[in-house]
C-alpha cells in the first residue's frame, strides 16, 4: 500500500472551488466560542462542499490566527458570512425556503441515520454553543431537530467533531 501525493490527490484551486456545485444546504454556527471548532468546522465544510457557513453571535470570524490554525485557507475556499443574531439569520433563511434542522439534543430529535434529507429541498443546519447548544430562541424556529445517539459516558460530542460527523452523512446521501 502506498500513499498518494498531493499531485495525485487532484485538489481543486480555490477558483475552481468557488465554480464547482455545491451540496444543497448551508451551516449556522450559533455562539460558538472555540476558534479552534470555527476553524475545523471551515475545513470539513471545504471537504464536503458546504454551500455557505453563517457565523452568528460570538462565533469569531476570519482572518483570525486561531481558526487558521485548523482551517488550514478553507476560510478562503469556503463562502462564509457574520450575523449578529442568530434567530434573524434563521427567519430570513426559512422565508427563503430553507428547512431549518437544529443538530441538538431534544425532545422529538431524529437519529442522524434515520434522517433523509430531500434532494429537492435546500437545509440549513444550525449548530450550537459548546456548552449551551442551540440557542431556545433559535429552536422554537426549527422544522426539526437531528442528534447523534451516543453510548458512552459522556452526553455531548464536540462541535466540530459533531459537524464533522454530520456533514460526512449528509455528502454521503448527496453524492
Amino acid at each position: 500500500m502506498r500513499k498518494l501525493s498531493m499531485e495525485e490527490l487532484n485538489r481543486l484551486s480555490v477558483d475552481e472551488y468557488h465554480e464547482m456545485e455545491k451540496l444543497p444546504f448551508v451551516c449556522i454556527l450559533d455562539n460558538i466560542r472555540s476558534q479552534h471548532n470555527i476553524g475545523s468546522i471551515f475545513r470539513t465544510a471545504d471537504a464536503f462542499g458546504i454551500g455557505r457557513l453563517y457565523l452568528c453571535g460570538i462565533t469569531a470570524v476570519p482572518p483570525n490566527r486561531e481558526i487558521s490554525k485548523t482551517a488550514l485557507g478553507a476560510t478562503e475556499s469556503v463562502p462564509w458570512q457574520y450575523a449578529n443574531d442568530t434567530r434573524e439569520i434563521v427567519i430570513q433563511l426559512k422565508s427563503e425556503g430553507y428547512i431549518l434542522v437544529a443538530v441538538e439534543q431534544a425532545e422529538d430529535s431524529v437519529a442522524l441515520w434515520e434522517f433523509s434529507p430531500e434532494a429537492d429541498k435546500k437545509y440549513a443546519f444550525i449548530f450550537g454553543n459548546e456548552v449551551m447548544g442551540v440557542d431556545d430562541t433559535v429552536m422554537q424556529e426549527v422544522d426539526s431537530c437531528i442528534e447523534i445517539p451516543q453510548m458512552g459516558t459522556k452526553h455531548s460530542l464536540n462541535v466540530s467533531v459533531t459537524a464533522g460527523i454530520v456533514l460526512y452523512y449528509l455528502f454521503s446521501k448527496f453524492r
